[in-house]
């Protein structure tokens, strides 16, 4: 008996392991069946592009749908007094149609909101690699929303997307 209640632990134990990186990531997609749906971002280790646990995070909501790409981004635990834009990024490198989504700066507490509605088209963009559109936030100072050109590559100080999102521009 004790047997099986020490084999009964040990598989709960690694059920438990299993099923909580999964659950702490959060809600992503649509809400229901309204047009309004979510996306977490959140710091990732570059050489495994896991969820670094208790790293930076945010959360976007945003339409499905319309003629603009309307949402709201808040990141916590960024760097105070730091600028970042929130991108979509489409694949390959150096991510050609790249769009800056918006910019902000971190408050006191390491906080940041960004709130904007685009005019992007259709995401991701038909020459995007991917099936769906990376959203990413970075440091503003690492790229130029202008001409679409990196100035540095600093994975460990950004939020990445949890999942691919798409959007259908309606006009």
């Amino acid at each position: 008996m004790k047997k099986i209640i020490i084999s009964l632990v040990i598989a709960l134990t690694v059920v438990a392991l299993l099923v909580a990186p999964a659950m702490a990531a959060g809600k992503n997609g649509p809400a229901g069946k309204s047009n309004i749906a979510h996306l977490y971002l959140y710091e990732k280790d570059p050489g495994t592009w896991e969820i670094v646990e208790g790293g930076a995070w945010g959360k976007m909501k945003y339409n499905l749908s319309g003629e603009n790409f309307d949402f709201v981004f808040n990141g916590h635990g960024l760097i105070p007094g730091e600028d970042y834009t929130l991108i979509y990024y489409p694949d390959p490198w150096p991510g050609t149609g790249l769009i800056c989504l918006g910019s902000g700066t971190a408050n006191g507490g390491g906080n940041v909101n960004i709130k904007n509605s685009v005019d992007t088209g259709d995401l991701p963009i038909a020459d995007d690699a991917n099936s769906g559109a990376k959203i990413w936030l970075i440091l503003d100072s690492d790229l130029d929303c202008e001409s679409g050109v990196w100035s540095a590559w600093q994975p460990t100080e950004y939020l990445f997307e949890y999942d691919l999102i798409t959007f259908d521009d309606t006009d």
